[in-house]
């Protein structure tokens, strides 16, 4: 992602509106919504977001402008031949623990945004079925803080591979067009 939506600027930027889930959360959710075939400039997508992100009611004029823009920005970059998606997490400087709480927050609701418009796996390829059962079972993950090399490794390793789990989610059902009867679901 360009460095327009970078994690400590956004963290800011939902504080002010007293927002629940955390930066890494909320790009999560988008992502997986959209890797999943929902529209980045749809009105029902702003809609799941309030509901999943918002507790104060109707969205702020500026924060629903927020997020179309990071919504725009994650559609764009999920298709990028270049595989420019980044996932949205605290700088290398931060603290292992930090980064790993805040990876667990993108993994848990990019699996809620997956689930929004994926009623089942029966159809996926088996790479992307391996992919969204790895993304399941790392949820489940506590992760530890033992703040070694070989962590770094592994966290680096887990962020990459998510990235392009991602990127192959969109390439394989972000791009397919949902059926106009098939209302979107909205969280409660």
């Amino acid at each position: 992602m360009s460095t327009r939506f970078n994690y400590d600027r956004l963290v800011e930027l939902y504080a002010q509106y007293e927002m629940t889930p955390s930066a890494s959360e909320v790009q999560g959710m988008l992502t997986g919504l959209i890797a999943t075939g929902s529209d980045a400039k749809s009105n029902d997508l702003i809609t799941l977001m309030s509901d999943f992100a918002y507790d104060e009611g109707a969205l702020p004029t500026e924060l629903k402008n927020l997020l179309q823009q990071q919504a725009e920005e994650i559609e764009h970059s999920l298709g990028d031949e270049d595989l420019g998606y980044r996932l949205l997490l605290p700088e290398d400087s931060a603290p292992i623990s930090e980064r790993l709480s805040a990876l667990a927050g993108w993994v848990n609701a990019f699996l809620v945004g997956y689930g929004v418009n994926q009623e089942n796996m029966t159809n996926l390829s088996g790479d992307l079925k391996e992919a969204i059962e790895d993304m399941v079972e790392l949820a489940k993950v506590e992760f530890t803080d033992d703040g070694d090399e070989e962590e770094e490794r592994a966290y680096v390793e887990i962020v990459e591979y998510l990235r392009i789990s991602a990127m192959m989610c969109y390439a394989e059902l972000g791009r397919n067009e949902h059926p106009a009867n098939k209302p979107p679901q909205i969280l409660h």
